[in-house]
């Protein structure tokens, strides 16, 4: 199948092969039909070539995977289950039928490990490299809901942190050093801080592990564009302020080595480096002990706090940093 071309067969037909041997149909709508009481969670996703990712170094199967990953993020961040992916493609005139397909293996493969019901595709000429576009939509059962946000809520996350930021930099690095010299890198020993960019891990059991628990969070959201931000999202919601340990934060193996190797502070990558595609919520205090036994997959980092104490990294010394994260910025300011 692979060695098609699109000028040979055309949008249409490249579309029905790409589905042959998927669980999904072609052409079909994204839809699905919610249980009574259930609430339909939407949202969109865009990722351009040379501003989200580099097709130098990043295969087309893991950028697939790390699309729908982030997209299944959010939903679980809305204590939603994922049900349809609504996918648009903008393909560049350096990729045809094969390239596209890796891309598209990489996406399906993850639609049915998170479960999803449906996938649609759109193919679409680009003049300014690979976009994709994602609109996803999750169910919220009749019965789930986020209780109040207060003070002293734990600040929990799904997993280690500042390591996809680090991969990110590491891979950069081999490729300016590729394009002065001709020279392959050696990423062998950073297989495992690369892979958490490349192809970010999110466990498909996040939400049934909540639900079985019994824990209520209070809020939630992703952590994409670095800790920092995911907490001043918190605050500006709940309207209460945020404490987060740094000897609480959870890190890779050897963040710390490969930070001091490539002069990266891993506090630093965590807290506005992105790309990690945790989970965050808050849990009331009460159901700490619930955490601890039930959320094993979960770090306690920190907890809400009064609003007037703002948004704030604690050091193992005590002394409170105020937090700032990556935005926008005109250039004309």
């Amino acid at each position: 199948m692979s060695e098609y071309s699109f000028s040979e067969i055309g949008v249409e037909e490249s579309i029905e092969r790409l589905y042959e041997g998927t669980p999904f149909k072609a052409h079909s709508p994204s839809s699905f039909s919610p249980a009574e009481g259930s609430t339909v969670v939407t949202g969109s996703l865009l990722f351009l070539e040379g501003v989200d990712f580099d097709l130098v170094y990043f295969p087309l199967k893991h950028l697939g995977h790390k699309c729908i990953t982030a997209a299944t993020s959010h939903l679980f961040s809305r204590l939603s289950s994922p049900r349809a992916l609504d996918i648009s493609l903008g393909v560049s005139s350096k990729l045809d039928f094969k390239e596209v397909k890796d891309l598209w293996d990489g996406m399906v493969a993850a639609a049915k490990e998170y479960r999803y019901k449906s996938v649609s595709l759109n193919l679409a000429p680009s003049k300014n490299g690979l976009s994709i576009g994602i609109c996803y939509s999750g169910e919220r059962k009749s019965d789930t809901a986020f209780s109040e946000a207060k003070t002293k809520d734990l600040i929990c996350v799904s997993g280690s942190l500042g390591a996809a930021y680090l991969g990110m930099r590491v891979l950069e690095k081999g490729k300016q050093e590729f394009e002065e010299s001709g020279k392959e890198p050696d990423l062998k020993n950073y297989r495992m801080i690369v892979g958490s960019y490349l192809k970010p891990e999110l466990s498909p059991y996040v939400l049934s592990t909540i639900e079985d628990s019994g824990i209520t969070p209070s809020f939630g959201v992703v952590v994409e564009h670095g800790l920092a931000d995911a907490c001043m999202r918190v605050s500006r919601s709940t309207g209460l302020g945020v404490k987060v340990y740094a000897d609480r934060i959870p890190f890779e193996g050897n963040s710390f080595s490969l930070g001091k190797e490539i002069d990266i502070d891993p506090i630093s990558a965590a807290m506005n480096g992105g790309n990690d595609y945790r989970v965050l919520f808050t849990i009331p205090i009460m159901q700490m002990e619930k955490v601890r036994h039930d959320l094993q997959t979960f770090d306690i980092i920190g907890h809400l706090a009064q609003k007037d104490v703002g948004c704030v990294l604690v050091s193992p010394e005590g002394v409170e940093f105020p937090m700032r994260a990556q935005g926008w910025k005109n250039e004309e300011e």
